[in-house]
């Protein structure tokens, strides 16, 4: 099919009125099958491999030879095709660069690339190929470039793709980021003389480094991190590759030397390395301590990983005549001692992390002076005394945790001049005081500010409204007083707000659940008091909610955000009930002194328009009213009424214990207010006076009497 298909092309096709080579018409018809595997190009990148007249070395992607009659290159990388790679491609007798590298393709690599003879440059990297690695690649005997890496590929590596004869002319190998097992499939007998970068990271390589890598002397660039490789680290190996500038055996399981002990063979290794740039050795778990011949490093080297291992002892002060170094990371060890002043001197720092260790003494001042930091973690260790106030000359500095030591004092005030600081974590220490206003008012943080677990105390600073991009703040499990401030609800970004744990009062403002991301609010373990905001409850983003253990009243409903809460997010607050499971039912509650003020009002309403209407209205109006009340208030209670003209000062006086009553029926203070008792009582006596005023004389005196305080 493919024979018939290429002598059609061939009869049929004609290019600026000359007919093609036979090479480059072979060439077409194997570009053209390589496109029907093609599903998706939605980039239009082959629109031109369909246009007639447009001659095969004018295609997207594709480069001839200076003749025009052979496909030399094809280049389609980064152009988001979908599809596979079909075999036909291995018919371009004289392709020398394959880069299909950045796209979406699937499938198998096909065993025929191997019959691509001349190819130099092979790339794929960058896609969703799956299945092994073709063991005929190793037939390339012309490759120098090859790049497989970031795909689904399993398997071992094949053999011959390391030793396809007594030398190689690979210079770049990358497999990494794909699920490849077994070891690495290098023989003594095989030298790869030309190698300079070897990456095969974040894979399932298992067994040790092999001795034959030694032959790699011109080798730039190792990365085998984040495998399953055993064995002491490769000190001997090292030492044979002067041009050495990355090395990278993180995550693996390596030990040091003498039962892993002994550091110093790795690091002396190095030192032949003139060019050396980054050390990678974490999460290895090797023992021993830092070696001062780490300063006889390059001083080129401008990162250094030491992190999550077992390392021990101090820090030595060699280490700063690695004076270009901008990063230091020896966190999760087993280190002890103080800060040597000498690493102060390192003035080209950047970030350095310390933490998770057993440093002691106080933090140095001289760290205030690296003028490039932009990253201190010391958190979790021993450090104490106060905060430095030099690092408000850390201009850069954008992140600094110090949280679980033991530092004490106050938060300087001046780091609020730490203008581009967007994490600042000071949590779990014994500092005291109140937050400065100038920390508070940091705009640059955008990440969050912990000051939890401190002995900080005064009211909440109405700075914290201009951290306008946070979104984290944690003030929980301190002293702080006073009220939550409305103007918190400025904090547009906040996704995170605790406020437990300490003496805060008042009411909670609505402002705070109008927050268009806030996710958790705690405030739990404090006095406040009010009814939560309907606001709380109408957030379509709060997903977690702690009110618990304080004085909150009112109806909470099984709506809203409140619909996933449990009793949890509410418990010890005795005023509250509603419809959560375990909350007690609301009953409706009746205000006495609220219904019988009105009550009250009415009964004396009617007689003082009696009384006091006639030189006021129409006097058939008073009559009609006096009528109305006479003839359905005084049946009702068996009132003996005078006549309607009568004696206007019982009215009076009737009109008076009213008024007063009901005074005292409004009062704000339970204690002082009469009980129902009383009131019954003393509208009985009012009934008395009014059927016989001669029977019964109104003191003052029994209003005010034992029975009414």
């Amino acid at each position: 099919m493919f024979c018939l298909l290429y002598l059609v092309i061939v009869l049929s096709v004609e290019v600026s009125g000359e007919e093609m080579s036979a090479e480059i018409m072979k060439d077409r018809v194997s570009l053209l099958s390589f496109k029907k595997g093609i599903v998706s190009d939605p980039g239009k990148a082959l629109e031109s491999w369909n246009s007639p007249g447009v001659h095969v070395c004018n295609w997207t992607g594709v480069k001839c030879n200076d003749g025009g009659d052979q496909v030399e290159q094809l280049d389609l990388s980064g152009r988001s095709l979908h599809g596979t790679i079909g075999p036909s491609l291995a018919n371009l007798s004289s392709l020398f660069v394959l880069d299909l590298s950045k796209n979406f393709f699937e499938g198998h690599i096909p065993e025929e690339l191997g019959n691509l003879l001349q190819l130099k440059q092979l790339s794929l990297s960058w896609n969703f190929l799956q299945g092994k690695i073709p063991d005929t690649l190793g037939l390339l005997h012309q490759l120098n470039y090859l790049d497989l890496g970031t795909n689904r590929l399993v398997g071992d590596i094949p053999s011959p793709l390391f030793c396809n004869n007594s030398s190689s002319s690979l210079a770049y190998i990358d497999l990494s980021n794909n699920s490849i097992t077994g070891e690495i499939p290098l023989k003594n007998e095989c030298q790869l003389t030309n190698l300079r970068f070897l990456l095969l990271w974040s894979n399932h390589l298992e067994g040790k480094i092999p001795e034959a890598l030694g032959n790699s002397s011109k080798l730039e660039w190792l990365d085998l991190e984040s495998n399953m490789l055993t064995g002491e680290l490769p000190s001997e190996i090292i030492r044979k590759m002067p041009h050495l500038q990355f090395l990278y055996l993180s995550y693996n399981d390596f030990v040091s030397h003498d039962g892993n002990t002994n550091l110093e063979p790795l690091f002396a290794s190095l030192v032949n390395s003139s060019n050396f740039k980054e050390l990678e050795l974490a999460g290895n778990n090797l023992g021993g301590e830092i070696p001062s011949i780490i300063g006889d490093l390059s001083t080129k080297v401008v990162q250094i990983h030491l992190e999550e291992n077992l390392i021990y002892g101090s820090i030595p002060p060699d280490i700063s005549n690695i004076v270009n170094l901008t990063l230091l990371n020896l966190s999760s060890n087993l280190l002890n001692g103080t800060i040597p002043p000498e690493l102060c001197m390192m003035r080209k720092l950047e970030r350095v992390f310390l933490s998770n260790n057993s440093l002691s003494g106080e933090i140095p001042s001289a760290l205030g002076d690296l003028p490039h930091l932009g990253l201190l973690d010391l958190s979790k260790n021993k450090f104490s005394g106060s905060i430095p106030d030099s690092f408000a000359n850390l201009s850069q500095l954008r992140r600094l945790l110090l949280y679980e030591n033991q530092l004490s004092g106050t938060i300087p005030p001046s780091l609020g001049k730490c203008v581009n600081l967007e994490i600042l974590d000071l949590s779990h220490n014994q500092i005291s005081g109140i937050i400065p206003s100038e920390v508070a008012g940091l705009r640059s943080l955008k990440i969050y500010l912990n000051l939890s677990s401190n002995h900080l105390e005064g009211p909440l600073p109405l700075e914290l409204s201009k951290m306008d991009m946070v979104l984290a703040v944690d003030l929980s499990l301190n002293s702080l007083s006073g009220t939550i401030p409305p103007q918190l609800g400025s904090c547009i970004a906040l996704e995170s707000l605790n406020l437990s744990g300490n003496i805060l009062e008042g009411p909670l403002p609505s402002s705070i659940g109008q927050l268009p991301y806030l996710k958790e609010f705690d405030v739990s373990s404090n006095r406040l008091s009010g009814e939560i905001p309907e606001s709380f409850e109408a957030s379509s983003t709060l997903k977690e909610l702690n009110v618990s253990f304080n004085k909150f009243t009112g109806n909470i409903s099984r709506k809203g955000a409140f619909s996933s809460l449990t009793m949890e997010s509410f418990q010890g607050n005795n005023g509250l009930c509603g419809s959560i499971k375990g909350m007690p039912n609301c009953k409706k509650k009746h205000n006495f002194h609220l219904v019988i003020l009105p009550i009250l009002l009415s009964l004396f309403a009617t007689p003082v328009i009696c009384v006091f209407g006639y030189p006021l209205l129409n006097r058939w109006i008073v009559m009609w009213i006096c009528w109305l009340y006479c003839s359905w208030y005084v049946p009702k209670y068996n009132i003996q009424m005078p006549p309607f003209d009568c004696n206007k000062i019982i009215w009076h006086d009737v009109i008076l214990e009213l008024i007063e009553l009901g005074l005292l029926c409004t009062q704000f203070s339970p204690s002082t207010r009469p009980t129902m008792l009383d009131v019954a009582i003393e509208m009985g006596r009012l009934k008395q006076y009014l059927s016989d005023p001669s029977s019964y004389l109104i003191q003052e005196a029994s209003l005010k009497g034992d029975a009414l305080v």
